[in-house]
């Protein structure tokens, strides 16, 4: 149950803070990442095509088969459905998680300088679907 208040959910006797800033849309997504790091232990092809699991307008948690080391810097184009739309925005790793060992990965992204024009857009989108 959740404090719409507070942010706090509350589980049982647990209390879980909720840290996110932006409401997240659960939806799968294509995406294309460029890995735009010059950084020596990364992944030998320079673009990747996963999914996206859910985004918002500050990030997104995102399946991948390449494992992306946290800081990496990378463009990400999310084409979005109904009604198609695609984003292209900057983002940093910030947070990996190992799904099955060498092969299959869950990431943490962050949105940064990215257009405000880009932001809005998936802001209505979001708004849209939630």
């Amino acid at each position: 149950m959740k404090n719409e208040d507070s942010g706090v959910k509350k589980k049982g006797r647990n209390v879980i803070v909720e840290r996110r800033r932006a409401k997240r849309l659960k939806e799968d997504n294509e995406l294309t990442i460029t890995i735009t790091s010059k950084e020596i232990k990364l992944p030998k092809e320079k673009i990747i095509y996963t999914l996206s699991r859910n985004i918002s307008v500050s990030g997104a948690r995102i399946q991948a088969n390449s494992f992306l080391p946290v800081d990496t810097i990378l463009q990400i184009k999310v084409t979005l459905k109904n009604p198609p739309l695609m984003i292209t925005a900057y983002a940093k790793v910030k947070w990996i998680k190992i799904l099955i060992a060498d092969e299959f990965y869950e990431a943490g992204l962050e949105f940064f300088n990215t257009s405000s024009e880009m932001i809005q857009q998936l802001a209505n989108y979001i708004s849209r679907k939630l």
